[in-house]
């Protein structure tokens, strides 16, 4: 990858709010060539056939598929870097498990409203 060259991120949460605080973060991190954002397994499969990212942020917890049976499936016929995000906390550790051992590169926990910054 060239050094200035800027990451495709497809980020995948059924929260608009969340998915408008990770594009957020991307951008002024330099990171997004225009993220992009999906709300369910079948929109990100859309959008990931569309935008060929670079990486993928993926909720755990989705409708109609949770995020780890969607990363199992990514990674047999797409394999890409993908951090799972999740609000689960001791009870959905074994979910975090599965999605590492499927897969993902990393795990972040989904900001909590007490910990945004001020608008």
């Amino acid at each position: 990858m060239r050094p200035n060259r800027r990451i495709g991120v497809l980020i995948v949460d059924d929260s608009a709010l969340v998915r408008r605080i990770a594009h957020r973060t991307a951008l002024r991190r330099a990171l997004d060539r225009g993220a992009r954002d999906g709300g369910d397994a079948t929109a990100a499969r859309d959008k990931i056939k569309e935008l060929n990212p670079d990486v993928l942020t993926l909720d755990v917890e989705m409708p109609k598929m949770d995020g780890v049976n969607f990363l199992r499936n990514l990674m047999r016929l797409r394999p890409m870097p993908v951090i799972m995000v999740s609000s689960l906390t001791d009870h959905g550790a074994s979910s975090l498990s599965d999605a590492l051992a499927a897969g993902a590169v990393d795990i972040c926990q989904n900001p909590r409203k007490s910990t945004l910054p001020p608008r």
